[in-house]
């Protein structure tokens, strides 16, 4: 028999049940006896819930078999603050573009690449255009590195298999809020990005700045990386403020 109390629920009892999984699986995988055990729903009924949010990609199984939140969260939690992020990005990599004369870049993760969500490029002069739009790589460049270092260790270590940076890197990452390429993606070439937080805290984008190393040089982050943070946190105060 479901433990489950119906204060508080919506009326639509399945409703109700299907929501009290997912939350039970944001804080982390869950076999279905865990599943079972912090839901207080029947085994059953926790079961065929979870298979059939399985089915519409709202949970999915981790490499151990256990229920995780799944990959279509993620897309609808993009598309919400897509356009709010967006609309405040523009000024913000125009003024980091002019404060640095280099290529400014925000990047979105896709699956296992990453998507130039948007971009101002120097008007004049060699840069490195990264067009709107551009599919990259997850193994390698400063963006990467800040889009994979916050993941949940499973996905992270997953992640760093064929990769340019390695742990430790992305733990130094972590430690000082940005991170720097050299020639990572692209022979001479470097880069330097900090994370964008949305309302929640959680790393959605990476803005970014690159350029040749014959300017931008072979330590791009003490050049650039003040500049970068700063913008990021604007950035991710906007997104704040618009979630509050």
């Amino acid at each position: 028999m479901d433990t489950t109390t119906e204060e508080g629920g919506s009326g639509v009892g399945v409703l109700d049940k299907a929501a009290t999984v997912l939350g039970a699986l944001e804080a982390g995988p869950a076999t279905l006896a865990q599943l079972v055990q912090s839901t207080g729903l029947a085994r059953p009924t926790a079961h065929r819930l979870a298979v059939a949010l399985e089915h519409h990609r709202l949970v999915a199984r981790d490499m151990q078999g256990r229920f995780i939140l799944g990959p279509r969260l993620g897309e609808l939690s993009s598309a919400a603050g897509e356009d709010r992020l967006l609309a405040a990005a523009g000024p913000v990599l125009t003024a980091l573009r002019d404060h640095t004369g280099e290529s400014a870049q925000l990047y979105r993760r896709q699956g296992d690449h990453r998507i130039c969500v948007a971009s101002a490029e120097p008007p004049i002069g060699l840069r490195d255009s990264v067009p709107l739009g551009s599919t990259l790589t997850m193994k390698a460049g400063s963006a990467a590195q800040i889009l994979l270092a916050w993941e949940e260790p499973d996905r992270l270590h997953r992640g760093l298999h064929g990769a340019r940076f390695t742990a430790t890197m992305l733990s130094a990452v972590r430690r000082r809020g940005w991170a720097q390429s050299i020639g990572e993606r692209e022979a001479g070439v470097g880069s330097v990005s900090a994370p964008v937080r949305g309302p929640g805290g959680r790393v959605i984008a990476a803005l970014s700045v690159s350029g040749p190393l014959e300017r931008i040089t072979r330590q791009p982050g003490r050049l650039h990386a003040a500049a970068v943070i700063s913008s990021a946190n604007h950035l991710s105060e906007v997104l704040r403020r618009a979630g509050s």
